[in-house]
């Protein structure tokens, strides 16, 4: 065993211990539920008229400095990260030896009021916490001085094989996940509002085509035949046109068993849709303005790729 992993194997024990003293005072470290009232977001963004009240937040614990008879941590939610400051006179002796069982990556709800500390930070004044998850692995350790990060879960291979984690220590992150959404309900949107119909086709066929790509294979039991998982949607939604309907289109997942770099994945995602009585002019300006108009929802219509600077506000040429 490698002295990495005889330090992770120490971590996770001694985070077990804490775990049994927990629930040997009586703790359930995982309850079902928990109702927050406010994301750290909504309270940093209108501390005005929050100042002074109550608040409910929930989130991970990524930071943390325990002292005597008071301490401060971060916690992040799905919209940002706030700060929270808990004494022992406030939540009670036997709660504080409670909280100090707890490590980074721990989930808790924190019932406070909302305040500013002497060094200017809005921050949860707690008067109870609620332990929501002992955590028992260890997060990569990232650490923040002045704005300034460091030891950052910067290794390519290992964020993509654990985007979990990716997604916990470099919250940017969340904004492509976000952003993609905005992306996708924008499409839909817009060719929604032009009275395209949006349809599912199979993605397991007896045939595959629309493309030229090697497909996956699968055998379907009870059929006793081989299927293959599609390479494209085009010939499906071409059907939906030979049956009548003039405008379909499909945000699908697609699948290609061929070779990978960083412009091509085995599974991905493709927008496809079909317009009768249109020609390649009517497809081009419907693709010009969706593009516009996706872009603008998004706030990007000026876009940086390598070396060029693309506005997405000009007529396309």
């Amino acid at each position: 065993m490698s002295e990495d992993q005889k330090s992770l194997k120490q971590i996770i024990d001694f985070r077990k211990e804490k775990l049994q003293k927990l629930l040997d005072a009586g703790i359930d470290p995982y309850p079902q539920k928990y109702e927050p009232t406010h994301f750290s977001l909504d309270i940093l963004n209108d501390f005005e008229n929050l100042e002074n009240n109550d608040v409910n937040v929930a989130g991970r614990i990524m930071s943390l400095r325990k002292m005597g008879k008071a301490s401060f941590f971060h916690i992040q939610d799905g919209k940002g990260k706030i700060q929270v400051f808990i004494r022992r006179d406030d939540v009670g002796e036997e709660n504080y030896a409670h909280f100090k069982l707890l490590d980074m990556g721990d989930y808790v709800g924190v019932q406070g009021y909302a305040f500013k500390t002497k060094m200017g930070e809005i921050s949860v004044h707690a008067n109870s916490i609620t332990i929501l998850c002992k955590s028992i692995r260890p997060l990569p350790v990232v650490k923040e001085k002045e704005g300034e990060t460091f030891d950052a879960f910067i290794d390519k291979e290992q964020r993509y094989r654990n985007r979990h984690l990716d997604l916990i220590v470099n919250p940017v992150v969340r904004d492509t996940f976000v952003k993609r959404a905005k992306i996708i309900r924008g499409l839909r949107d817009h060719l929604d509002n032009l009275g395209f119909l949006e349809v599912e086709t199979p993605v397991l066929q007896p045939l595959y085509g629309g493309a030229n790509a090697r497909p996956f294979t699968t055998h379907h039991n009870a059929l006793d035949q081989q299927l293959y998982l599609r390479i494209a949607d085009e010939l499906y939604l071409k059907r939906l046109i030979i049956g009548g309907m003039d405008r379909v289109y499909e945000i699908a997942k697609d699948f290609r068993n061929e070779g990978m770099d960083r412009n091509h994945n085995p599974e991905f995602t493709m927008l496809e849709f079909y317009w009768a009585y249109a020609d390649f002019e009517d497809n081009m300006n419907l693709v010009e303005d969706m593009i516009q108009s996706v872009a603008k929802n998004i706030d990007a219509l000026q876009v940086t790729w390598g070396e060029m600077e693309i506005d997405l506000s000009k007529p396309f040429q």
